[in-house]
């Protein structure tokens, strides 16, 4: 079957694959465009395979609210460059939008649905993605809450916050003040990296962890055991205002703690507040990122 430039434009325009590769594609397939797209993909899967080993630990961190529904998600990419790319832009956004919608159980969930906005799974489409850019990719994590939410993205995606609130009276969230407050909240999270919401939300074991290693070091002061304990509970109360996010001082005002302010704006508003949840997520911490060794890499290059 013969095929026009028309059809290699349209090919590319679905899939996004170069000119050359989509004429071979339909060169191969006798001008059908069904098999030119699986051939396409074929070969997209097996460049993503090549690309799937390096590191993909930049990339970005997204987040809105749309209907009531707050996602935050991070999209790793190998390099800054690429997450700069409208095109990539745009598949987060449409990755987000899809989580929104579908709410999935999680990531594997989520890479097994039918892409929203185009065909085949979203693991298709991010196969499509990585071939088409160049770059490994990976859809790392993602959040969901329903309700009262703010969102927060500091320096362009490198850190995300959503945060869920309930409110007695839902309207007074429309309100400037709550609008304020909600955001305050979201760049203290940011700021200040809150590891817990409260107290009664830090583990038993993390608790007992800490008190025994300001333990040892209370009595490697030199203190005695009694002395010792007085010092601990003290630490420990100051450990928690450290790492429990409504204990922590204000970020505008460190007179009044979170929890405090919480209840400034509830009592202006006439309403009972609370901040019920939250998530932040900064790009690409915990991912080892490798380290080049370019006396090594030239070395190789010149044997």
């Amino acid at each position: 079957m013969a095929f026009t430039a028309a059809d290699v434009k349209t090919l590319r325009e679905i899939t996004g694959c170069g000119m050359m590769d989509c004429k071979k594609a339909l060169s191969a397939t006798d001008g059908d465009q069904e098999k030119a797209i699986e051939f396409l993909r074929e070969k997209g899967l097996a460049t993503a395979e090549k690309k799937s080993g390096r590191v993909a630990a930049d990339g970005i961190v997204y987040a809105n609210v749309e209907g009531g529904v707050g996602v935050v998600l991070e999209v790793n990419s190998e390099t800054d460059f690429v997450a700069k790319n409208d095109e990539f832009l745009q598949f987060v956004a449409d990755v987000a939008k899809q989580i929104n919608t579908n709410n999935p159980a999680d990531v594997d969930a989520l890479l097994a649905e039918n892409f929203i906005a185009g065909e085949g799974s979203v693991k298709d489409a991010l196969v499509n993605k990585i071939a088409t850019i160049g770059e490994n990719m990976s859809i790392r994590r993602f959040a969901r809450f329903e309700g009262v939410v703010e969102t927060y993205i500091h320096a362009g995606g490198k850190i995300g916050v959503m945060v869920k609130f309930d409110v007695a009276d839902a309207s007074k969230a429309a309100a400037p003040e709550f609008k304020e407050f909600a955001r305050d909240v979201a760049m203290q999270i940011a700021a200040f990296n809150a590891q817990f919401l409260d107290r009664n939300s830090v583990p038993a074991d993390v608790v007992a962890k800490e008190t025994e290693i300001l333990m040892a070091q209370a009595m490697n002061e030199g203190k005695p055991a009694n002395i010792a304990e007085k010092m601990v509970a003290g630490r420990i109360n100051k450990y928690f205002k450290e790492i429990c996010l409504v204990d922590q001082a204000f970020i505008k005002d460190d007179e009044m703690t979170v929890s405090q302010y919480a209840d400034s704006i509830a009592k202006a508003l006439g309403t009972e507040i609370k901040i019920a949840d939250f998530v932040r997520f900064e790009k690409g911490e915990g991912i080892e990122k490798k380290e080049d060794n370019f006396a090594e890499e030239v070395a190789n290059m010149v044997k």
